[in-house]
């Protein structure tokens, strides 16, 4: 079995360490969960959604359960909402549930849904759900309500900031139960159209150009500021920038490690000195020489 610690991206390590250090942080946490917010979501996605299972809609339901016993995950329930917009999302800290929409469906391949999907897990197995959460009441517009107050808008920024970051973990994992090909493809198709028009997109092509957009945000103090301004009430990074970071990542030696544990089975076993994953046939650790058995 994996754990979120092993691909947590470190900038949604950062920005989670910052957040939960903001003073009056925990106070605003109870103010929100004390609306009762939640249960109201739930209640109108139950209602206005297609639940699947393996009586409704199966050959959908079926992506979920395979992904959600590779990660260790307790399944979720799972949704599906009638929207040509390709989306999915991931709610309810107490009972969460996965939405995909109808447009997710049509204009990804069944291998690039499982990417999603599987992206959407990871924000259970990462323990984001709460913040996200949060988050979703902020953009819509819970301070208008007059509960938030003044005072609370730059944690509001804050969960929003750590929120773009988290979503750099979760890709990771759309990698990890598909392959990086698979996750870029699919934020190609989220970004630029179906596989009519993006099968033959240039990956590599497409992520240098997170590069130049890095150029243009880290050149000069008033192009750092529009930039934050451009992107402060966004939940996701941009695309290029996404596909850049899962494409650097699959070439990292925590990648390889994570894949080969996969491959060796279902061990959720490490070696006792390095901490690295095993299998339970090997007697001793490939990765340091120590006995095992």
């Amino acid at each position: 079995m994996i754990t979120a610690a092993d691909f947590i991206h470190p900038e949604d390590a950062a920005a989670m360490a910052q957040l939960e250090n903001i003073t009056g942080f925990p106070t605003f946490v109870k103010k929100i969960l004390e609306l009762g917010l939640e249960k109201m979501q739930y209640g109108i996605n139950m209602a206005s959604a297609i639940r699947l299972s393996p009586k409704q809609l199966p050959k959908l339901y079926n992506r979920l359960p395979p992904i959600c016993e590779k990660l260790g995950i307790k399944e979720p329930e799972f949704y599906l909402k009638m929207d040509p917009q390709p989306n999915a999302w991931t709610f309810g800290d107490t009972k969460p549930y996965i939405t995909i929409t109808s447009g997710l469906v049509e204009t990804l391949t069944e291998r690039e849904l499982d990417s999603v999907i599987a992206h959407e897990c990871g924000h259970i197995m990462c323990h984001h759900v709460l913040y996200h959460s949060i988050a979703q009441y902020i953009l819509q517009g819970i301070d208008s309500l007059g509960v938030l107050g003044v005072g609370t808008i730059p944690i509001q920024y804050a969960i929003l900031y750590w929120y773009r970051k988290s979503e750099l973990s979760c890709d990771r994992v759309g990698c990890i139960i598909t392959d990086p090909e698979t996750a870029s493809y699919a934020e190609a198709r989220l970004a630029g159209g179906p596989a009519s028009i993006t099968k033959d997109i240039n990956l590599e092509e497409w992520a240098k150009q997170a590069d130049t957009y890095e150029e243009i945000r880290t050149d000069g103090l008033w192009n750092k500021a529009l930039q934050v301004y451009a992107i402060a009430n966004q939940t996701h990074p941009f695309s290029a920038v996404r596909v850049r970071e899962v494409l650097k990542w699959s070439k990292t030696e925590q990648y390889r490690k994570i894949m080969e544990h996969l491959r060796a089975g279902s061990s959720s076993s490490r070696c006792r000195e390095c901490g690295n994953f095993v299998s339970d046939s090997w007697e001793y650790c490939r990765h340091c020489g120590t006995k095992l058995k």
